[in-house]
């Protein structure tokens, strides 16, 4: 039977997650501490947005997709104060009254001003960065709706093996890491899949952005496993893992919950003919 191995929340979107030992699924699908604040560039608000908290896409700030050096940074978020460190050096630790939020965006700023990444940062319109979110409510997803993301440890090994650099759970940034499915055996799943007393509907694979070239300890750009993926794979389109979304009720999804397929859920098929829906 398939488990559970790992669970994360990503508080702060496009930089490190929080290993948690149990994520909250909310009835709309997101997960409660999940994308809470994101770094948002100074032209990205649109006129209508009040309070400048509708959900955008992460070209509009800053994440890895863009700024790989980002991934060097460690994130924690406790609800009151956002800290963040690099090499065990802290960069800033601050809460989120305005004083505090500026005093982050600058220190960030600083960070990126200093790393390969500046260029894009000197864009028109990028700066001054903007912290945006309260810190409670999972609003920064990578789409407008809501989805738990879930890929298994035998996908990543099978990548792994393909490349020269070290390939972990980490670069591909899921809520849900499963252990003990055969490899790619989730782009395939239709239909109700169930993790502990969370019951979910399988809605799409995640293709993937540049995001995952990036090294999760040294921000480099390290292993090019998109064209692995599209090459050596044979993928249509660079893919690993899947979206879902609950079903009936939401819940908790707890490390070492057992996970179910309904018996039609999967079609035995070669990842190389998956034809996932581009989110």
């Amino acid at each position: 039977m398939p488990i559970v191995k790992a669970l994360y929340h990503y508080p702060v979107k496009g930089f490190t997650p929080q290993a948690r030992d149990a994520l909250t699924v909310r009835d709309d699908g997101r997960i409660e501490g999940d994308r809470v604040l994101a770094f948002r560039f100074a032209d990205a608000a649109r006129p209508d947005e009040r309070d400048g908290l509708d959900y955008w896409a992460k070209s509009r700030g800053l994440s890895l997709m863009d700024f790989p050096a980002l991934a060097r940074i460690r994130t924690d978020w406790d609800g009151v104060r956002l800290r963040m460190t690099i090499d065990g050096e802290v960069l800033v630790e601050e809460g989120l009254d305005p004083a505090g939020r500026r005093r982050i965006a600058d220190a960030m700023a600083s960070y990126v001003a200093g790393t390969p990444d500046a260029r894009r940062l000197r864009a028109v319109g990028r700066l001054p960065l903007e912290l945006v979110g309260d810190g409670v409510v999972p609003r920064f997803q990578d789409r407008p709706r809501g989805y738990v993301s879930l890929h298994s440890t035998a996908s990543v090994a099978a990548l792994d093996a393909l490349v020269g650099a070290p390939v972990d759970d980490r670069r591909f940034r899921s809520n849900i890491v499963v252990d003990g499915l055969d490899a790619w055996s989730e782009l395939d799943w239709v239909g109700r899949i169930r993790i502990g007393e969370v019951a979910f509907e399988a809605q799409k694979p995640i293709v993937r952005c540049l995001a995952i070239h990036a090294n999760p300890d040294t921000g480099e750009r390290d292993a090019r496993l998109l064209p692995t993926l599209t090459g050596r794979i044979g993928q249509r389109e660079p893919t690993l893992g899947i979206l879902l979304l609950p079903v009936e009720r939401a819940g908790v999804i707890r490390v070492g919950d057992e996970v179910s397929v309904d018996e039609d859920c999967s079609a035995a098929r070669d990842p190389a003919a998956a034809q996932p829906v581009r989110p």
